[in-house]
């Protein structure tokens, strides 16, 4: 799965203009929170500048194309939903999980790189789910968003 790929499907899941008072993030569109960028007057943003926010914010810098095609998507979208460092951390436990004892520091080198050729997509959608879970539990209000996150992680 290449950027292409992958932000489409993003931006499908993520939908158009929200603006939920609840959402942590704010007013939203196409994924973009007012919160993560201040910057931008997310009322007006296209489809196209949406895009070029996630490759310059997400995808490179998460280093997504480094990893196994049948991660990318998956990772890709923690990325975007939970940021960078929690994405990368998630993985890593993932990777503990099954087996490549390697450091849970959120940062994606050479031997996340290298551990993730071997993780099961199933395993890494489960404890995405398993952070999702821990974030409901700390913090019962964003329980309206669960089920949405929940099947957002077993679907991508």
């Amino acid at each position: 799965m290449d950027f292409d790929q992958a932000v489409g499907i993003v931006i499908r899941v993520e939908g158009g203009f929200v603006d939920d008072l609840d959402d942590p993030g704010g007013m939203t569109k196409y994924g973009i929170s007012a919160r993560a960028f201040p910057e931008v007057d997310i009322a007006s943003l296209t489809e196209d500048g949406a895009r070029a926010l996630y490759l310059d914010h997400y995808w490179i810098p998460g280093k997504c194309a480094l990893l196994p095609e049948r991660l990318r998507l998956i990772y890709f979208d923690m990325c975007v939903l939970h940021g960078l460092h929690a994405a990368a951390i998630t993985l890593q436990r993932a990777l503990n999980g099954a087996g490549y004892p390697i450091a849970v520091d959120g940062i994606i080198g050479s031997e996340t790189i290298r551990a993730a050729a071997y993780l099961e997509p199933e395993r890494l959608r489960s404890y995405r789910i398993l952070r999702i879970a821990s974030i409901v539990a700390k913090r019962p209000s964003m329980g309206k968003y669960w089920f949405g996150w929940y099947r957002r992680a077993i679907g991508v």
